[in-house]
């Protein structure tokens, strides 16, 4: 039976675990936080609900023998998005950035595109959000350095930060389906509205279904996913802290569950 990484032993600090490369040692924040945050902390609990929903898998152009190619690996697909031009993005990237974490992840997280620092090291969430998301991964246990991998819908930085259209969008979908295909994670978290509408293809909005868990399809089988509100929203309005964290703590029990 694997290992439950959500028991505490006490010596689960974020210096001792192993990223994968010197631009995120640089970055990454040396705390040590707790299981039952201060910053998600409130008087006041809501109940929970989840609700089971699914939706069809999407080739999105994409043959299925693609994705199932036994020779594919995570370093070809940074490699082919490095050199990529199948949209305008790559026009003005200083950086691509393909991805980031552990090849074999209990949890894939994934965000809608790199921001001004990712676009510039060419790392996936490394600025003020970035610096959120770790605090919310460890306060559950997980972390990029361990049992994530993190990536995002397009690769390359939309132009002041715009949201990336659906051509672009449907330019990266490949690379992102493959990663899926190698990675094989138990279960799929989503941050913020533009990934939740790209993945689910829903028009509903981000406030209405976060928390909620979905039915992801794939060549290898179900993955539940579950939509959350991005941490730069978090950011801008600290309301959205109890939200967020009710939601994480249903991602842990369903997470714990499959284990």
């Amino acid at each position: 039976m694997s290992e439950n990484p959500f028991s505490i032993d006490g010596k689960t600090k974020l210096e001792n675990l192993i990223p994968l490369s010197e631009a995120y040692i640089k970055k990454l924040p040396r705390a040590e936080f707790q299981a039952n945050p201060s910053f998600f902390e409130s008087k006041t609990e809501k109940s929970l609900h989840q609700n089971e929903n699914s939706f069809q898998y999407q080739e999105s152009g994409f043959s299925q023998n693609q994705f199932t190619n036994t020779n594919d690996s995570i370093e070809k697909i940074a490699a082919e998005v490095g050199v990529c031009r199948n949209c305008v993005l790559c026009e003005k990237r200083t950086n691509t950035v393909p991805g980031m974490g552990v090849q074999n992840p209990l949890v894939m997280i994934i965000g809608e595109g790199p921001g001004f620092e990712e676009d510039k090291q060419g790392l996936p969430f490394v600025g003020p959000a970035g610096q959120l998301l770790d605090k919310m991964l460890t306060a559950i246990n997980l972390s990029r350095g361990t049992n994530c991998f993190i990536a995002n819908v397009v690769k390359c930085r939309p132009p002041q930060n715009r949201d990336p259209n659906p051509e672009e969008a449907k330019a990266c979908r490949g690379f992102l389906e493959r990663q899926i295909n190698i990675l094989k994670p138990k279960i799929i978290l989503l941050l913020g509205r533009i990934a939740t509408y790209h993945i689910l293809d829903t028009a509903q909005g981000i406030s209405t279904i976060h928390g909620q868990f979905f039915t992801y399809k794939t060549s290898f089988g179900e993955i539940p996913v579950m939509p959350i509100y991005h941490p730069s929203a978090v950011l801008r309005n600290e309301a959205l802290k109890r939200p967020v964290w009710e939601d994480l703590k249903v991602f842990k029990k369903k997470l714990e569950e499959m284990l």
